[in-house]
């Protein structure tokens, strides 16, 4: 297993480094100027073309996109990830203060979702065709339809303004001190519509991955010895029904970071989704590639979890 995870990890690094160039060269000739957000237009018509081009040199913007690319990636490989061009702030001590909002909100939706999905899906397997069935799957199919944004609005409109049981934005109460109760006030409605994005697709993967697995030879044998029906279910089909659902979950975080930056956004939630929306439209570059980088990380971190996972739930996988 050590070794190959070693390995896993050495090939991990010239895919990351790809995916940072990719990235870098994408933002650097997106339309837009970093310096056109940030100064005044009448100030630049004022003071001439050379004030623009002194801007761009302070921050760094008139050198090749491949100089910049290998300055970048030699600060951030000393763990230096730049400074911002809105504020001057340091872009780690930013991320520091968003990150825990983020993953607050991204844990308790990918919960939320594998409660919700995993019984949901085996229920509409061991009962075919019934009404658990039939309202999984339309519920599964109206959650996948809807748009996040809207979901978040229709959510604020009935359980924060029709009725108001929960709040409609930010992570903690005004002029009031930091509580945990408060907190998970104003963690559930965000929590609870990212979850349902989540759990839709989840429900339709643990269907069918159910439905594959109750027909093989093994369950019908295991009935045979008279087990009970919840221990043929739950430990011998869901087990195996999990390994395709594993590669699932690790593969749809990105989608579940994607859906976070539309959820924080509607609910200014202070996470690193509202800092992503706010740096592109500052086209704050350090920013977004950081963000960038993270989320690259995190990604390939997960798919490494994933084959770890895959060995812990079958003992018939093995990594020599």
């Amino acid at each position: 297993m050590a070794t190959y995870l070693l390995r896993r990890l050495a090939i991990s690094i010239p895919v990351l480094l790809g995916i940072t160039l990719a990235v870098y060269v994408i933002i650097s000739l997106a339309p837009g100027d970093p310096v056109d957000a940030l100064v005044n237009p009448e100030q630049v018509a004022a003071l001439g073309p050379d004030f623009r081009e002194q801007q761009r040199q302070a921050l760094g913007l008139n050198q090749p996109i491949i100089v910049r690319y290998g300055i970048w990636l030699r600060e951030a490989a000393h763990g230096n990830l730049g400074y911002s061009f809105v504020d001057r702030r340091s872009i780690a001590a930013k991320l520091g203060e968003r990150v825990l909002p983020t993953l607050g909100l991204m844990s308790t939706a990918l919960i939320l979702a594998i409660i919700v999905a995993v019984p949901l899906g085996v229920l509409s397997a061991i009962r075919q065709y019934s009404l658990i069935d039939y309202t999984a799957t339309v519920l599964g199919f109206a959650a996948i339809s809807v748009p996040s944004f809207f979901l978040s609005l229709a959510g604020i409109y009935m359980f924060a303004l029709k009725i108001p049981i929960l709040p409609a934005a930010g992570m903690v109460t005004v002029a009031q001190p930091w509580s945990v109760a408060d907190f998970v006030w104003h963690l559930a409605l965000p929590a609870v519509v990212l979850g349902l994005a989540e759990a839709a697709p989840l429900i339709r993967y643990t269907r069918s991955s159910m439905l594959e697995v109750i027909r093989q030879e093994y369950v019908r044998a295991a009935r045979a010895k008279g087990l009970r029906e919840s221990a043929v279910i739950y430990q011998h089909a869901l087990r195996n029904a999990m390994i395709p659902l594993v590669t699932v979950i690790a593969l749809g975080l990105p989608r579940l970071f994607g859906g976070a930056v539309i959820v924080e956004a509607v609910f200014a939630w202070p996470g690193i989704g509202t800092l992503a929306l706010t740096a592109v439209q500052a086209r704050d570059y350090p920013v977004i590639m950081a963000i960038n980088l993270i989320s690259a990380v995190a990604i390939l971190l997960s798919n490494l979890l994933a084959d770890m996972i895959y060995a812990v739930i079958d003992p018939r996988i093995r990594y020599a």
